[in-house]
């Protein structure tokens, strides 16, 4: 009888990657074709972005419509500082006058989209840069009639250009300024606008790239996976505030708009929308209608 071949540590390892690859094919089988909205978050853009843009271009390589909506508060309130400009938030959004948008026009449009879109072409992905004003794709009007400034509040969506390029085999790159009445253009918050986005192209997944672990209840711990009426009574009760209340309201909106799930969660993980997609627990928290969360995953918010 022929020895039993002993596997050298290189074959193990090698294994591993395959075994790896086994147990995510049913997520892959499961989302081909499927449409997800990305929501980079200026948060973090700063960390491994090269990594992010990678996992994106992996996800569309096997199949998924990928839409990458960015936002970019660091690199805006650098830029302001540098104007010598101050910012002031409201409620997590951002205070914008003329000064202020121009500002935010600078960095969004004309430097980290095309930033975004080189990153996915160099990777090997066939990228396109769009704002909210091109083909009238965020409709906005003036946030808390006008107390914020030009911040502009989403009230409709043309998601035409969207199908546009996805069909054409493109990443459409979204920039988060939308255009108003009179033509004005506003800055909108980048998690509206992605929320609003997976709603009108009914999505099966909104993901928001933060940098938190996630929505976490009153201990501390993270909730794997909460249910939309549970979150909209934690946001009248006031449990959910501040920076945290923009990236629930908009899953919220994108899960009660026609997007299937929205997830938040910690972009400064290595490979965090793989984990998020590909293995049975994921991370952050996932949002659903109650109705579409399964045992398992309401057993996860337990542990």
């Amino acid at each position: 009888m022929a020895a039993d071949h002993v596997l050298s540590y290189d074959d193990k390892a090698l294994i591993g990657k395959a075994e790896v690859l086994v147990e995510a094919l049913p997520y892959i089988q499961r989302f081909a074709g499927k449409t997800v909205v990305i929501k980079v978050g200026g948060s973090t853009l700063g960390y491994d972005l090269n990594g992010i843009v990678r996992d994106i271009v992996l996800l569309k390589a096997i199949g998924l419509k990928i839409v990458v909506v960015h936002g970019g508060g660091k690199e805006i309130d650098q830029l302001l500082e540098r104007l010598g400009l101050t910012s002031r938030f409201v409620d997590g959004l951002r205070y914008t006058d003329p000064p202020v948008m121009e500002a935010v026009e600078m960095v969004l449009i004309g430097r980290l989209n095309p930033q975004l879109v080189g990153l996915l072409q160099q990777n090997g992905d066939s990228a396109i840069g769009l704002s909210g004003v091109d083909g009238g794709l965020l409709r906005v009007a003036a946030a808390r009639g006008g107390a914020l400034g030009l911040v502009g509040t989403v009230i409709g969506v043309n998601s035409e250009p969207l199908h546009v390029a996805l069909a054409g085999g493109f990443t459409p790159v979204v920039a988060t300024v939308g255009l108003g009445p009179d033509v004005q253009h506003f800055n909108v918050n980048a998690d509206e606008a992605a929320g609003a986005l997976a709603a009108a192209l009914h999505a099966e997944k909104l993901i928001l790239l933060t940098d938190v672990p996630g929505l976490m209840d009153a201990s501390g711990q993270v909730l794997s996976a909460v249910g939309r009426h549970q979150v909209a009574d934690m946001i009248a009760s006031g449990d959910i505030s501040g920076g945290m209340l923009p990236k629930v309201a908009a899953c919220l909106h994108a899960v009660e708009g026609g997007a299937r799930r929205a997830h938040m969660i910690d972009g400064r993980i290595p490979h965090a929308l793989l984990l998020e997609i590909f293995t049975t627990r994921g991370i952050g928290t996932m949002m659903a209608d109650e109705a579409e969360i399964t045992p398992e995953e309401w057993a996860e918010t337990m542990v």
